[in-house]
């Protein structure tokens, strides 16, 4: 069978070709299939092997991180230790347990001394933390707000550190058109912890 042959085959009429013509379109068209059949299998071979690529990227990038910080985990450790030790020094400025019962009396007086009526100042039960205790005190005051002002500086001046931090507070007007002012809510104060009251807490974190 010759090209000349191959150029005169009758495509609408497969059946009447020469032998050689329908076995060599039945070839092409198996060969087809097989391709077919071939890229169809191996699609999700192909998404997995591309999500694998994208994973170690992943991996690599997040072993160089750890790898970077295993190196510098002595000198990280070290900065640590340091500023916990700059923590226990700052903590230690504070007052301690039995100055406590003094400081919260001067604090009360100090608001007194400055004018301000207070009708409220009752003490919490404290809440201990890692390096210290929390004292929180409910409070109701009337004042004006110049005295106030005078008192935050004159509890500021004492003897001992003093930290006043204001949670749940408001401060408004005591009654439309007067100038006094209500500080109501709840303060917190704070104290450092006792070498017995700090093993304590170490020894009860160990168990």
């Amino acid at each position: 069978m010759n090209l000349e042959e191959f150029r005169n085959l009758d495509f609408e009429d497969p059946g009447g070709w020469p032998p050689l013509a329908k076995g060599i379109a039945a070839a092409a068209v198996v060969i087809f299939i097989l391709v077919i059949a071939y890229f169809l299998s191996f699609k999700d071979q192909w998404q997995i092997l591309d999500d694998k690529k994208r994973q170690e990227v992943t991996l690599k990038n997040e072993f160089e991180e750890k790898q970077q910080k295993a190196v510098n985990l002595e000198r990280y450790e070290d900065q640590l230790a340091q500023m916990e030790e700059i923590l226990r020094s700052l903590v230690r400025q504070l007052p301690s347990k039995t100055e406590m019962a003094n400081l919260l009396q001067d604090v009360s007086q100090t608001a007194i001394a400055t004018g301000i009526d207070v009708e409220l100042f009752q003490p919490q039960p404290e809440v201990i933390k890692d390096f210290y205790a929390e004292q929180p005190i409910s409070l109701r005051m009337v004042g004006g707000f110049h005295q106030f002002g005078e008192y935050v500086s004159a509890v500021a001046s004492l003897a001992r550190v003093v930290i006043l931090t204001m949670h749940d507070i408001e401060l408004q007007p005591l009654e439309a058109g007067r100038s006094e002012l209500v500080l109501e809510g709840t303060v917190k104060t704070y104290r450092y912890l006792d070498e017995d009251e700090q093993a304590a807490l170490d020894t009860g974190a160990e168990q």
